[in-house]
């Protein structure tokens, strides 16, 4: 199904090139929202646990392909590969990068310096046949020949959900390709300027066709990405065509994950680019417009933000299902657990809409931001509290070597072992009953002894269905913690209390009463977990011996 005819030659591209740059959160000095405001007594409530794995489609084609010794597609790749991914226990399938790339944004992506210092460090060796051009810098929205052809993407759905898994692609909605045909037919859809500005702004604008002068998209915080038109999201034209084509990309899709989704914003775009703009800030903001269109042909069709800047909430009163949480990462890259901790107070629909990740295509691979140990024990927090937990192809491998988005072409890595088999245990309880769906409780963590500070480096949480629960205790932390985590009552009755833990297998037994007094008794070592499984008795009272 061919959706480009929707823009009447409005072809996307997207917030790419330098967002493989750590994206630092922001703080505004105007009003905004954090999470310290959004704090909750955490009392237990119910609460859905999606997964989501994010595969850069143009280099696994590529891979499989070298792997078989034949050219293959999307949908000749043999089944066996997608569901060896999806057998993990993901509910979604981020496909990143399926839209044709553009021409033009190809020889940007050969001649801009800083991009190749990246091609050098990924892979010393590269030539020209292993650069693709920016996935986000689209020219038309229409499968890349490369990955298959017109038709295949339904069809490639139409598979996913027969193994029970949604299928999720990029709308980049903040810019275009530079060779974007939407330029002449439809320029009020973009951001123009003049030849005094192009003269004054040479890295802001370029020349076309006719001596017209159009904009780079950008991020106010960084330099224009030099592959991209900017688009002009006060435009009545921009609106309504993205929001045919949003229509169309809900029949082939079962959600869609938006680049840079916060610049979309009426008064982000109007503190970017107001000086340059002719049209005033239209009532109603962009993606209430959108999100609400699309929602009515399309109820369940998903919109992910990736978002910063503390905007997060804000997107999400908009009609966002979910939004990029930036703030754990860095949290979790950065400051103490008890940071952690408070971050996890935060009301929980907001929690519940956040999508919790250590990497992703942005990012560099988790092992070597965080190391190895450390590494798993952000993995255990990002996959086991509410939200959507993202994973990113090579992450559960171990894979240190970060890929730039206009690379095609992957370095050869080995997978580290021992990390493949954490992770095998990791989504075989993370994506289990009842952690999927059902309640879950941040609890509160003690001192195991007078003047014993290290309670502090735990973070312990539970989920809880009927009599099955789950508790996950993470030392998040490069010393040897102990403490005391209280538990819930009803967790509680006359017989001895077994805990079993899926990671290493042993099972600790405690008196109920003993419990109830003290709290759970845990010591452990520098970025070690538990994960614990128990049985809720029928009985929940306790009865004091004589």
């Amino acid at each position: 199904m061919r959706v480009a005819a929707a823009l009447s030659g409005l072809r996307q591209p997207s917030s790419s090139q330098f967002m493989w740059q750590k994206l630092r959160v922001r703080r505004s000095n105007k009003k905004r929202i954090s999470t310290d405001k959004r704090k909750s007594s955490m009392a237990a409530v119910m609460s859905k646990h999606s997964f989501l794995y994010e595969l850069n489609a143009y280099a696994f084609v590529k891979r499989l392909s070298k792997q078989y010794q034949k050219r293959l597609s999307l949908m000749t790749i043999p089944p066996k590969e997608w569901k060896s991914i999806t057998s993990s226990g993901f509910d979604y399938l981020w496909l990143m990068g399926v839209w044709k790339r553009s021409p033009e944004a190809h020889r940007c992506a050969l001649e801009v310096p800083e991009w190749r210092r990246g091609y050098n460090e990924a892979l010393p060796d590269w030539n020209e046949g292993d650069i693709a051009g920016s996935p986000y810098a689209v020219y038309e929205y229409t499968i890349d020949s490369f990955l298959g052809e017109d038709g295949n993407l339904l069809e490639f759905k139409a598979f996913l959900n027969k193994l029970g898994v949604k299928l999720i692609l990029d709308f980049v909605p903040n810019h275009f390709a530079l060779d974007h045909p939407g330029s002449r037919t439809n320029p009020e859809a973009f951001v123009q300027g003049t030849a005094e500005d192009f003269k004054k702004y040479p890295d802001l604008f370029f020349e076309t066709h006719k001596s017209r002068f159009f904009a780079h998209g950008r991020d106010p915080y960084f330099p224009a990405w030099p592959d991209t038109v900017q688009v002009n999201y006060f435009s009545d034209s921009f609106r309504d065509r993205t929001m045919r084509l949003l229509c169309q990309l809900s029949q082939i899709a079962d959600g869609i994950r938006c680049d840079m989704a916060m610049l979309g914003l009426s008064r982000v775009f109007q503190n970017t680019w107001g000086s340059f703009l002719k049209e005033k800030m239209p009532e109603k903001e962009y993606w209430l417009e959108v999100i609400t269109a699309v929602k009515k042909k399309n109820p369940e069709f998903i919109f992910i933000a990736e978002a910063y800047w503390d905007l997060e909430w804000e997107l999400q009163q908009l009609g966002f299902d979910y939004t990029y949480d930036k703030r754990l990462y860095d949290r979790l890259l950065h400051a103490s657990p008890q940071d952690v901790a408070t971050h996890l107070r935060a009301d929980i629909s907001y929690q519940r809409k956040s999508v919790r990740f250590i990497e992703n295509h942005d990012e560099t691979r988790a092992v070597t931001a965080f190391g190895k140990e450390r590494s798993y024990a952000a993995a255990v927090v990002v996959n086991t509290v509410p939200g959507l937990s993202m994973c990113h192809d090579g992450q559960q491998e171990g894979r240190r070597i970060k890929l730039p988005v206009q690379m095609a072409t992957e370095p050869g890595e080995e997978s580290d072992r021992e990390t493949q088999e954490f992770y095998e245990i990791l989504l075989k309880y993370a994506t289990a009953e009842p952690i999927k769906n059902s309640v879950w409780n941040l609890h509160e963590v003690t001192s195991a002894w007078e003047h014993n500070e290290s309670f502090r480096n735990i973070l312990a949480w539970s989920w809880t269905h009927k009599t099955k629960a789950k508790l996950i205790v993470i030392n998040y932390s490069s010393a040897n913690s102990q403490g005391k985590i209280c538990l819930p009552d009803n967790w509680l009755a006359n017989s001895p209390v077994n805990f079993e833990d899926k990671l290493n297998g042993e099972v600790y037994t405690w008196d109920p009463l003993e419990l109830k007094a003290q709290g759970l008794y845990v010591k452990l070592a520098p970025w070690k977990s538990h994960f614990f499984e128990l049985r809720i008795p029928e009985n929940k009272t306790i009865k004091k011996k004589d």
